[in-house]
């Protein structure tokens, strides 16, 4: 996270630059411009802004986050420099390399919330939740940043107006919000996120291993931190990504393996030819195909769990018993069948794809 400030310290400042040119307009001054090139007014945007963090600072002081205002107060503060510093980068690499480092730096914002957290006495079970909630929301500031620069690259392609774009995205917001809220409960109830059977959540673990040493009066393992964060510098000295170098290190093998199959087709098709252009169309396909893949997996997974919480059990239990028996894998074997079957329709689908 602090390296990607580094890294973007001139977008930050060019972004702050063009917030204050705007604000220096005088009310007289109309700039003509291109329709893609309109964005919502500055004043508008700097009163939502504003709006938000009341809103959110109500929240924490009124709603049980903290003891008193005072911690309100700093949690709003953590909130937005954070947000500020962070969105901005979460939106330049998005916007570069489409890819939203959301994880690393949510687990930064929860570090440096523990530790100011509990300089000013919040400690405990309240300062773990009060972390968390602060961590969320500026979460929720990197991830609504990365997608929204993703909805402006594909605007702009298409040749949409950046500000109805940005008008409609509030009612985007609103029903995303509700939808998300309510998945989570579901998913929640029905499968978990701690036991026998409870979703994969390496991120969330990962997370509360950072801040329960911190608020539980405990030595946070700085030994580690610092190696990891040595490691990250040896990456960005030598021009390694670390963030999917990382990501790797902590996220567990069955989620990483097909990562590793989709980077091994990714490289199969885009050097099969020798035309580079054929290649990048290829891999661009394949990225379209992987991506509705995503969605398509994400979305049956939410509607797998809105059957279990309702109880209806398509599932055969039977293959639950053999828990210890040889046969134990057959449901896993059955599982690769479809998953080959995928892996070559990609391919085909990948390789019948021609230069334009």
């Amino acid at each position: 996270g602090i390296i990607s400030i580094i890294k973007n310290a001139g977008v930050i400042k060019s972004a702050v630059s063009l917030a204050g040119k705007e604000f220096r307009k005088k009310g007289g001054e109309v700039e003509v411009q291109e329709r893609t090139d309109q964005d919502l007014p500055m004043h508008s945007v700097v009163l939502g802004i504003v709006v938000a963090l009341l809103a959110i600072f109500v929240f924490f002081a009124f709603g049980g986050v903290v003891n008193n205002i005072w911690q309100a107060l700093i949690g709003l503060l953590i909130v937005a420099l954070i947000s500020f510093m962070f969105t901005t980068v979460a939106a330049n690499a998005i916007a570069i390399v489409g890819t939203n480092p959301v994880s690393g730096m949510t687990i930064m914002t929860l570090i440096i919330t523990a530790l100011v957290l509990v300089a000013v006495g919040l400690k405990g079970n309240t300062g773990m939740v009060a972390a968390m909630i602060i961590g969320g929301v500026v979460c929720t500031a990197l991830s609504m940043a990365g997608g929204f620069i993703t909805d402006l690259k594909i605007g702009y392609w298409i040749g949409s107006t950046p500000a109805k774009q940005e008008t409609w995205k509030f009612l985007g917001t609103l029903v995303a919000a509700a939808t998300v809220g309510g998945v989570m409960l579901i998913l929640n109830k029905t499968y978990g996120f701690t036991g026998e059977g409870a979703l994969v959540a390496p991120q969330a673990n990962a997370m509360a291993a950072v801040i329960q040493p911190m608020m539980s009066g405990g030595s946070a393992p700085w030994l580690l931190y610092g190696i990891g964060a040595t490691i990250a510098l040896l990456l960005t000295i030598f021009k390694v990504p670390a963030l999917p170098f990382c990501l790797g290190m902590f996220i567990p093998i069955d989620l990483n393996l097909p990562l590793l199959v989709g980077g091994a087709i990714s490289w199969f098709v885009g050097s099969r030819s020798k035309d580079t252009a054929l290649n990048a169309a290829r891999r661009d396909k394949g990225t379209l195909i992987a991506s509705g893949f995503i969605a398509g997996g994400a979305l049956m997974g939410v509607v797998s769990a809105i059957l279990k919480f309702a109880k209806v059990d398509w599932f055969l239990s039977g293959w639950n018993t053999i828990a210890e028996s040889r046969l134990a894998s057959g449901a896993q074997a059955i599982a690769i069948v479809p998953y080959l079957l995928l892996i070559a329709y990609t391919l085909m689908a990948i390789l019948r794809k021609e230069k334009k």
